[in-house]
Order: C-alpha cells, then sequence, then structure tokens
C-alpha cells in the first residue's frame, strides 16, 4: 500500500491544503473570470464534498500596479450542476 495516495474526501470533513490539480484550477478560473481590481494567485486549496464541492484557496493577494502581497482565502462553491462561484474572500 502507498503512503503518497491521496485519502479520499469524507462528507463534510475539509481535505488539508495540497497543491491545485487541472481540475481546481478550472474551477477557479471559471469562478474568477471577470473579477476585477485585486489579482488572487492559487498556492494551495481545500476541499469539502457536499451537494457539490467547497474549494478553500489560499492565494497570494495583490492590487497592481503596487508590489505589496498579502495572503487571502478565496472560498468557492461548484454545484453540482451550474458554474462555479465565489462565496467569499477573506484576507488573512
Amino acid at each position: 500500500m502507498s503512503t503518497t495516495a491521496q485519502k479520499p474526501a469524507l462528507v463534510g470533513g475539509w481535505t488539508a491544503f495540497h497543491p491545485l490539480t487541472p481540475e481546481d484550477w478550472k474551477v477557479f478560473e471559471e469562478a474568477m473570470h471577470g473579477f476585477v481590481g485585486v489579482k488572487y494567485t492559487p498556492l494551495e486549496v481545500s476541499t469539502q464534498v457536499v451537494n457539490g464541492m467547497n474549494y478553500r484557496y489560499k492565494c497570494d493577494a495583490s492590487m497592481p500596479p503596487s508590489d505589496v502581497i498579502w495572503q487571502a482565502i478565496v472560498e468557492i462553491y461548484q454545484p453540482t450542476d451550474g458554474k462555479p462561484h465565489v462565496v467569499a474572500i477573506t484576507r488573512i
């Protein structure tokens, strides 16, 4: 048995933060499409299986042209049918 295999997500439980998969990137980009002002660059993601999927993206955030960078959590909900959308953004 491999120790590197990811444990399956439990319904209602959040996974540990981990590198983004191509699917995680797709959800982030679709939910953030058209978002202007602050630029969010995802670093890691945590997921929660619900009726759909909740995502918590740990991001670097900046407001170009400023060089100031801070971190934020971008929460996105992906319904089973429909487009993902931003639920909350929290500066950390």
